[in-house]
């Protein structure tokens, strides 16, 4: 039995909760660190505020992956999964720079990073089924396709949700002033919006998307995937950890490196840009620190349309010369595009910037997962799901380990040089690509 093929819309709907949750995660990007530097926090100890979120993904994903290979309620098997994340999500985007409500208990800091770490947490809770359900209903024709659309949605959510602080004040005219330790209207205003656009977007996925059943799953497995199936537990992960396909080995290295140089743009974008662009005091958060952090927004929601364009011509690019040199050539083009932030003149060069930046980015959200999905087996497509995010977490913990003492000792308070390792980072998994095997190219190069 052969799985049915989908048309655009359907493959559309399936993934349209990822607008949401790349909303919210695009504001939680963006604004953070400013959020965490309003309530006290300097900038060498801002990842190690940012370690919990990936600390957790690291927990989070692989048992998630296991449970939904398990699940089937009324609801379908991965649905109940994302439906989850995107509620716990959603109260995340709401308290996160409400903290300052909390500070009877305890310190907005602290509250804060609290909420950082829920958000995060379950943004991975929602993320890992949406993977899995693309390699659970497409067939492998398709997947590209499919990974191909979720890039897409997730470049709209995203520039909606980067542009969002921006525009609320310059074209309704929120105010983006607060008073010192307060979180600007705008920003107030933005998470909220964010929260209520999760939810609904997941809700149309789960009301238009149908999986199929346990007993229709099984008609896909090979042989060799039946003779492999038993009794197992929670801590088989371990072994399918050691067990996991020669591709999905060669991809952690990339991965690897692709995930350092991001978390590394993600923490220090704003006070890089705020010091060496603006020529702002890195203690300065005041107007014009806000009008920069604003800035950061644009440029984030810039390299995502610039994702969610490039998103549609990935499958072309990918069938004319391959998904491995696709992907190499659009991590050089990240790379280059954030070793760049250093030389630009002014903020409105940061456009170029960004343009690299969002095509490396389209690329790692797709095409990592198109080569994994055709060399792992159908039965255990969520555990494995989860267990390649440990090659996305595991960097940003070292880099949240090792981002904040590097900016503080080693380039003596300046966050651009963090910048600069990001875009070598990315360039360095560009050249492991190259070494990786792509099971499903190798087949249709066989036909």
């Amino acid at each position: 039995m052969k799985k049915q093929k989908l048309s655009f819309w359907d493959i559309w709907n399936m993934s349209f909760g990822f607008l949401g949750i790349q909303m919210g995660f695009a504001l939680q990007n963006a604004n953070a660190s400013r959020i965490l530097q309003i309530f006290g926090a300097d900038v060498h100890e801002l990842s190690w505020f940012w370690i919990v979120a990936p600390l957790t993904g690291l927990i989070v994903q692989p048992i998630i992956g296991y449970y939904s290979d398990r699940t089937w309620t009324r609801l379908g098997r991965r649905r109940p999964f994302f439906l989850t994340g995107a509620l716990l999500a959603s109260m995340g985007l709401i308290l996160m720079p409400n903290a300052d409500m909390f500070t009877a208990f305890m310190p907005a800091l602290w509250v804060g990073a609290g909420m950082l770490m829920i958000m995060d947490a379950s943004f991975n809770v929602a993320m890992e089924p949406f993977r899995a359900l693309v390699a659970d209903i497409l067939p492998s024709d398709q997947r590209t396709l499919g990974f191909s659309v979720q890039t897409i949605l997730i470049g709209i959510g995203a520039v909606i949700g980067s542009w969002l602080p921006y525009v609320l004040t310059n074209w309704f005219g929120v105010l983006n002033e607060s008073q010192p330790g307060e979180v600007p209207t705008n920003l107030l205003l933005s998470f909220i919006i964010g929260a209520v656009v999760l939810v609904t977007s997941i809700l149309v996925t789960v009301f238009t998307t149908k999986e199929y059943s346990p007993e229709e799953m099984a008609q896909f497995q090979t042989e060799e995937e039946e003779i492999e199936e038993k009794e197992s537990s929670i801590f088989d992960i371990f072994t399918d950890f050691k067990k996991m396909p020669l591709t999905m080995r060669q991809l952690s290295s990339v991965q690897f490196f692709s995930w350092f140089g991001l978390f590394g743009m993600w923490v220090f974008s704003t006070p890089a840009i705020a010091h060496h662009i603006y020529g702002l005091s890195l203690d300065d958060h005041g107007t014009q620190y806000q009008i920069a952090g604003d800035w950061v927004g644009i440029l984030f929601g810039v390299y995502n349309a610039v994702s969610a364009v490039y998103a549609f011509f990935l499958p072309a690019i990918a069938k004319k010369i391959g998904r491995k040199l696709t992907h190499a050539v659009s991590l050089v083009l990240g790379g280059l595009g954030l070793i760049s932030i250093y030389f630009v003149p002014n903020e409105n060069w940061l456009f170029l910037s960004m343009f690299g930046i969002g095509i490396a980015w389209a690329s790692i959200l797709a095409m990592p997962y198109a080569i994994l999905a055709g060399s792992i087996p159908a039965k255990k497509m969520g555990v494995y799901m989860g267990i390649f995010n440990f090659f996305i977490v595991l960097p940003q913990i070292i880099n949240a380990l090792i981002g904040g003492p590097m900016v503080e000792y080693l380039y003596r308070g300046n966050p651009i040089y963090a910048l600069v390792l990001s875009g070598v980072s990315l360039l360095i998994a560009a050249a492991l690509v190259v070494k990786v095997k792509d099971v499903d190219d190798e087949v249709v190069i066989k036909l």
